[in-house]
């Protein structure tokens, strides 16, 4: 284990690495405004901006975010990848007003022979030059190590001798890449702590790629054996399956091996909102630290766990990250989950009411998924609304609607002890259902009231799969009488209501019966 406290520095390349997401490119000032959350806000201690010689558009971008953070004395802490190419990409860094240069050479002798042609002590001469020339420019050069993972597992020689043959060309930190993602935490500690322990007073970075989706656990096995500095991205964006987790990285450094490190954890979803947005990537809900419902408690059972005493708390709460709790409504919810909904809404209601309104929120969430905070008050009054007739009941009803034809609707309805069946028609789902009710209510000597008026909304926030609310006023002999209904579909949400309405409606008609 590593001693607890020490020091481990954040390199995050969401800018750089995770530019070459699959369909991602960053304007240049969306760039700004990720390089100004990252350093500013969640304080990483190096983001990685740009690869060299790329356009002149991202020339731009990485002048005006080294601009501002020579301002504020970050300049040194913005890098920019470099390639050995006789001085062209550090005249282009210089020219931006870089400071760093992350210097790619070939860390496997795979890649030196297959791609370069060379042999390791040509491509030294070759890496050795283009050190001078960004040395000279004043830029401090780090030096990415291309395929490690595999040239140390193939060829360790290969791997050994580079490193000796630059060890004194001043070059801050030697940065291994497990560039297709392949090692195990195994290996990664293993290998790690073999490049450490031979090279002791050399700064060695990791970079991991999320293939197997071993990324974190792999940064972990590398601090662990002795990395001064790990490499991740934002959302996990990156070539392929992506890198490292910023969130988890930064999360598990300091709760599973207490490290010491510099991030403002209560920054991490805003910046990933950010990156999400600007990225067009979506992440999962369930995305660790910075996904929608990962302080989210669905199961009745693990809310009456919180309620009476954080029985389902751990270390990652969500006040750590600046969210909070929540506690899912839906079919698995019970009353511990509503009565933590109703303490947020500061809503009192009787055991009894809390009682009908858990049936209702079971009862619909057998048709959608989850029932939102924001619809919970209309089922609030949707419940207290009723008076539990239960003379008329749709046993089962299909409404089908389709452009330029009318609309068609199926009943099969109880009023008391007969049951009845119908087929409508009309101008949309709804009328269509009203023409078939009133088809079999007339055979109770009964006829439906007039509409007066009609109205439908959801809850603030505009989801398209919001509960529905349908709110209908009818002119009846005895006055107005307006119902409601609630329903994840429109039309049905108009139907629950007309159904309200008929019992009320059989029920004002009823005669007491005798004893």
């Amino acid at each position: 284990m590593i001693e607890p406290g020490r020091a481990v520095r954040i390199l995050d390349t969401t800018l750089r690495d995770g530019e070459q997401t699959q369909g991602v490119s960053f304007s240049p000032d969306e760039k700004v405004n990720i390089a100004k959350a990252l350093l500013e806000l969640v304080r990483v201690d190096r983001i990685e901006v740009a690869s060299a010689r790329v356009s002149s558009g991202e020339a731009d971008a990485v002048s005006r975010i080294i601009g501002w953070a020579a301002e504020r004395g970050m300049a040194e802490r913005v890098e920019v990848l470099g390639f050995v190419d006789h001085g062209l990409s550090v005249d282009w860094i210089h020219g931006a007003g870089g400071r760093v240069i992350n210097l790619l050479a070939k860390g496997s002798e795979k890649h030196c022979h297959g791609q370069l042609g060379k042999t390791l002590d040509q491509h030294v001469i070759d890496v050795r030059e283009t050190i001078a020339i960004a040395q000279a420019r004043g830029l401090a050069v780090n030096l990415y190590l291309e395929d490690w993972s595999n040239g140390y597992r193939d060829h360790p020689n290969y791997v050994f001798g580079l490193i000796e043959q630059l060890a004194d060309c001043g070059i801050g930190h030697f940065m291994l890449p497990d560039t297709l993602g392949v090692m195990t935490p195994e290996r990664v500690y293993a290998a790690f702590a073999d490049m450490v322990g031979r090279f002791p007073g050399l700064q060695f970075d990791f970079h991991p790629h999320n293939d197997y989706g071993l990324a974190t656990a792999n940064v972990l096995a590398a601090v662990r054996a002795g990395a001064a500095a790990v490499h991740c991205t934002v959302n996990c964006l990156g070539e392929r399956a992506g890198n490292a987790s910023l969130a988890e990285v930064a999360v598990n450094l300091r709760d599973q091996l207490a490290c010491e490190i510099g991030i403002d954890e209560t920054h991490l979803a805003r910046v990933s909102e950010l990156v999400e947005y600007f990225s067009g990537k979506r992440i999962a809900d369930n995305a660790p630290i910075v996904g929608a419902d990962v302080f989210t408690q669905t199961a009745g059972i693990h809310a009456d766990g919180d309620r009476k005493g954080s029985l389902y708390h751990s270390r990652l709460t969500p006040e750590r990250f600046a969210r909070r709790r929540n506690y899912a409504l839906g079919k698995l919810a019970g009353k511990a989950s509503l009565a933590k909904n109703l303490e947020r809404l500061d809503i009192d209601l009787s055991d009894d009411n809390q009682r009908k309104v858990l049936q209702r929120i079971i009862e619909l969430g057998d048709s959608k998924k989850t029932i939102t905070l924001e619809d919970l008050p209309f089922i609030i009054a949707e419940v207290l609304e009723s008076k539990d007739h239960n003379h008329a009941e749709l046993l089962a009803c299909s409404v089908a609607s389709s452009m330029d034809l009318e609309s068609t609707a199926s009943i099969r309805l109880r009023i008391d002890d007969d049951i009845h069946t119908a087929v409508g028609s009309g101008n949309g789902g709804f009328d269509a259902f009203v023409n078939a009710l009133a088809k079999v209510v007339k055979r109770h000597d009964l006829s439906l009231p007039s509409l007066l008026n009609y109205e439908v909304r959801i809850p603030k926030g505009g989801r398209t799969d919001a509960l529905t609310e349908c709110s209908i006023t009818w002119k009846t002999e005895q006055g107005e009488l307006r119902t409601r209904g609630v329903h994840a579909n429109q039309v049905f949400a108009a139907i629950a209501a007309t159904m309200r309405m008929l019992n009320i409606l059989i029920h004002r008609t009823q005669k007491p019966r005798p004893d």
